[in-house]
């Protein structure tokens, strides 16, 4: 028996655990320690509700569980966008939705499709269940619908995306959604990442939640971690058919958000107000950095266009992004350079404060101009 001890060298992980590179969050600090003013993970510049903040004290004891179900957020999310509360699953943040929605329906040989540039958990959650993830050619950083379609084949059995695209912020209309649903065979699962669907206006709904009501193969995933300022709550709501929500329920966290989380997630969907001041702030204030960017054109730098709560800025010229992104941290600010998602000439840069995207525009003018 000691010799068998002695030869062991402990348990061994399955192969595609080994495989996978684990996710990065944006940081906080230099590479000194020292703290920065962190517009690397796409939160909110204008903080939280108050009202959700205000409801810390109504949560229950923390002596005891939280509702397994989150019956009345569950209430609340059906009645603000017209959803039948049995359709809805509630996940720690969307993240778990999305790695269980690959758990639910992939496995070893199986095919997780995404795009090229998409959000880094794609990767993750296929691997993490055996799956062989497989990744579409873009079109300027952007989701190519006939690229993807040509990958999928009759291993395909869910296919990511966001819409508005994390890191790159692009987005697909409603018609090139709709087409690619309608070319996908009915065992295939497609799931429609909307973590920044909220800062997209009225007039351009994808359509996705309307897929997830009418058809059984389509999840929308939600977040109360970008727009409604909750991300240290980690709260993520999803829809789709009956089936594939019984399919999460059996396989999530049980009491997997908090009763604090719940709380402040009801008080934060009661205040839209909160909503339509973080969208118009994160309207006006990104479409003037996108107007600075575009001033330096010349010096080699580029904006890619953008639907969410931050912009892409590619580096073509003499500043590299990797100079940018160390000679905004030295000015105090962290934003976040992506050579491991492959974009080494690329800063994903969050809106922040007014005065935040003034200081980074003209620091970015100034390091351009000393690089040429």
């Amino acid at each position: 028996m000691s010799d068998i001890k002695t030869l062991s060298r402990g348990p061994v992980p399955k192969p595609w655990i080994e495989q996978i590179h684990a996710y990065v969050p944006g940081k906080s600090t230099g590479a000194d320690g020292r703290p920065l003013i962190k517009l690397s993970a796409n939160e909110n510049p204008l903080g939280s509700s108050q009202a959700a903040l205000a409801a810390r004290s109504s949560a229950a004891a923390a002596s005891l569980y939280p509702d397994p179900d989150s019956t009345s957020l569950r209430a609340a999310i059906g009645a603000r966008h017209g959803i039948d509360p049995a359709r809805v699953v509630m996940g720690t943040g969307s993240d778990e939705l999305l790695n269980l929605a690959a758990q639910g329906y992939a496995g070893h040989g199986d095919d997780v499709l995404y795009v090229r540039y998409g959000f880094s958990v794609y990767d993750i959650a296929a691997r993490r269940c055996g799956a062989n993830p497989v990744v579409a050619p873009d079109r300027d950083f952007g989701t190519d619908v006939d690229a993807l379609l040509a990958c999928v084949s009759e291993r395909t059995r869910v296919v990511f995306l966001a819409n508005p695209n994390n890191p790159t912020g692009c987005f697909l209309p409603r018609a090139e959604l709709e087409r690619l649903h309608a070319a996908l065979s009915r065992d295939v699962l497609l799931v429609v990442d909307q973590a920044y669907g909220e800062y997209l206006g009225e007039a351009d709904d994808d359509g996705a939640l309307a897929l997830a009501e009418a058809h059984d193969n389509v999840l929308v995933t939600r977040t109360f971690s970008k727009i409604y300022g909750l991300a240290g709550e980690r709260i993520g709501w999803g829809t789709g058919a009956p089936a594939i929500v019984a399919t999460l329920n059996r396989i999530r966290g049980p009491f997997n958000v908090t009763a604090t989380g719940q709380a402040m997630a009801l008080a934060a969907l009661d205040d839209q107000d909160f909503v339509t001041r973080s969208r118009d702030h994160n309207t006006a204030e990104r479409a003037r950095f996108v107007a600075a960017i575009e001033a330096l054109g010349n010096r080699g730098l580029r904006a890619v266009p953008s639907e969410a709560n931050f912009v892409l800025v590619l580096f073509e010229g003499a500043l590299t992004a990797e100079s940018a992104y160390q000679g905004l941290a030295e000015r105090g600010y962290i934003v976040r350079w992506l050579p491991g998602q492959g974009l080494p000439q690329a800063l994903r840069i969050t809106i922040g404060k007014t005065a935040d995207m003034d200081a980074i525009a003209a620091a970015l003018a100034d390091m351009a101009q000393q690089a040429s």
